[in-house]
């Protein structure tokens, strides 16, 4: 008999509002979704560190990070790995933003991004890529799902230049 997976949980709805969450990133510093009110804040959750995908996004970021700030957007980004390896994630590629770990996936839970995946014919639980925009007062301006790296930097951008 098969070992059933741990269930999905919910995304966010755009309009509805961020859920809370705690998390740590690399250097051990705290970061509270609370401490952004007021900002705009661009959250993106990724599988994980050094992998092709996953660097092709954080490095987009990193391009466009003075733009980003520019607009008013502090960017964070969501993996399971741990605060060594997004140190070293950092370090190897100058990344300028916090890159938060979150230990039992509790967060991408919240999010409802950790999600049943397929490989090879193989179901797991993992990160589905997955961005939101979360506007000054804490709600969720928008949300994209399965994220194609390739471009999303650039909407990610669109859509806060479009808040305006």
């Amino acid at each position: 008999m098969a070992k059933k997976l741990s269930t999905e949980t919910t995304l966010i709805d755009e309009g509805r509002a961020a859920a809370a969450f705690t998390l740590e990133d690399s250097l051990g510093e705290t970061h509270r979704l609370g401490d952004y009110r007021g900002k705009w804040v661009v959250l993106y959750f990724y599988p994980r560190d050094n992998t092709p995908g996953c660097t092709v996004q954080a490095c987009g970021f990193r391009d466009r990070y003075e733009t980003l700030q520019g607009m008013g957007a502090e960017v964070l980004g969501v993996s399971p790995d741990d605060g060594k390896s997004h140190g070293r994630f950092i370090d190897k590629y100058g990344l300028p933003f916090p890159l938060l770990v979150d230990p039992g996936n509790k967060v991408a839970g919240k999010y409802g991004v950790w999600r049943e995946k397929s490989l090879f014919g193989k179901k797991y639980m993992g990160i589905v890529r997955t961005t939101y925009l979360i506007g000054p007062t804490g709600k969720v301006v928008r949300r994209w799902d399965k994220v194609k790296v390739s471009g999303h930097v650039g909407e990610v951008a669109d859509e806060l230049g479009g808040q305006g």
